[in-house]
């Protein structure tokens, strides 16, 4: 008698899978940097990009909005989760980079600039909402430091997002206010997940890819920093800091990589890739092929995590209840 196949569905998209699209933003913000070397080339390959990460966010949207409509209390259920509810942060992060992405490669326009409003505004939201939940009734210690991971950067240290275009949409004010808010919650957040270590020890296994997510902030504040005036030396800090992160990162590549691929990989992406960028900013024209060479290091990364969730699609196994696998055909 053959086993029941497990039913592929949309029931099981859940809030961080716009990590891809946060992920495919900050590369194709990198390769735009990469233009005073590589040319044209550069850009078209950043507009590409772009337009990938514009088409998974208009599939998310969808995915999301049918999932509300069809499954509400899977819905529900991703938003109390005590570890996940954090992603709800990456749907505006996700706006805001996009029309980063069209800034920086088309200029200002409407669009953009309705975009960067609405999701400054709802992820300063849903930062409100996050750390609220910190002072709920019935909150016992446990719950509290288990829900202290490296997602928890996305909503506190989100903010400082809409630095990255909100200075030539003539927003500065909001932005610095939001840079604000992040580089205080960033010291705050990361001591708490230090102290979670020491306290219950380490995430789970399978939430390993998100340690690399220490990187963003640091890398994501330098870059924000510099469009807000940031000194040259206070950029160069942020960057050494990233860099620190990254070497501490690389401690659990090994145990990733035994682990079956799930959209959780994705949370290596925007942090290499912000810090890739970051990495271009600082060189000079003389100095950048090491910055280059991370760049692409940085690309193959990012393409294998698309490769592989392409094929996860189309196998089925990226659309099943957390802890399944496809049934044998």
């Amino acid at each position: 008698m053959h086993s029941r196949r497990p039913i592929f569905s949309l029931q099981h998209v859940t809030l961080a899978w716009f990590a891809v699209v946060m992920g495919l933003c900050g590369l194709s913000l990198a390769w735009q940097r990469a233009s005073p070397w590589w040319g044209q080339w550069a850009l078209d390959f950043s507009e590409a990009l772009g337009c990938i990460a514009a088409m998974a966010l208009v599939f998310l949207v969808i995915a999301m909005l049918y999932k509300l409509w069809r499954f509400p209390d899977a819905w529900r259920e991703d938003v109390a989760h005590p570890v996940r509810h954090v992603f709800v942060a990456a749907v505006p992060s996700s706006f805001i980079l996009l029309s980063t992405v069209m800034i920086t490669l088309k200029g200002p326009s409407v669009l953009a600039d309705a975009m960067w409003m609405g999701g400054s505004a709802s992820l300063f939201a849903a930062t409100v909402w996050v750390v609220q939940r910190w002072l709920r009734p019935g909150l016992t210690p446990a719950a509290f430091w288990g829900a202290m991971t490296p997602a928890l950067f996305i909503p506190v240290v989100g903010n400082v997002l809409p630095a990255l275009a909100g200075v030539s949409l003539g927003h500065s004010a909001w932005a610095g206010m939001q840079y604000a808010l992040a580089a205080v919650l960033w010291p705050v957040s990361l001591t708490l997940i230090w102290l979670r270590i020491g306290i219950i020890g380490l995430w789970p296994e399978r939430m390993l890819p998100a340690t690399f997510v220490t990187i963003a902030p640091p890398a994501v504040l330098g870059l924000s920093g510099a469009n807000l005036g940031a000194p040259e030396w206070l950029v160069q800090m942020a960057w050494g800091l990233s860099f620190f992160f990254t070497l501490w990162s690389m401690g659990v590549v090994r145990r990733i990589m035994t682990q079956p691929f799930g959209i959780v990989f994705w949370g290596l992406s925007f942090p290499l890739a912000a810090s890739a960028a970051l990495s271009l900013r600082l060189v000079t024209h003389e100095q950048g092929a090491w910055a280059l060479s991370w760049l692409l290091l940085v690309t193959a990364v990012i393409m294998w995590l698309l490769w592989r969730t392409l094929v996860g699609l189309l196998q089925g196994s990226l659309l099943l209840p957390e802890g399944e696998v496809p049934s044998p055909t």
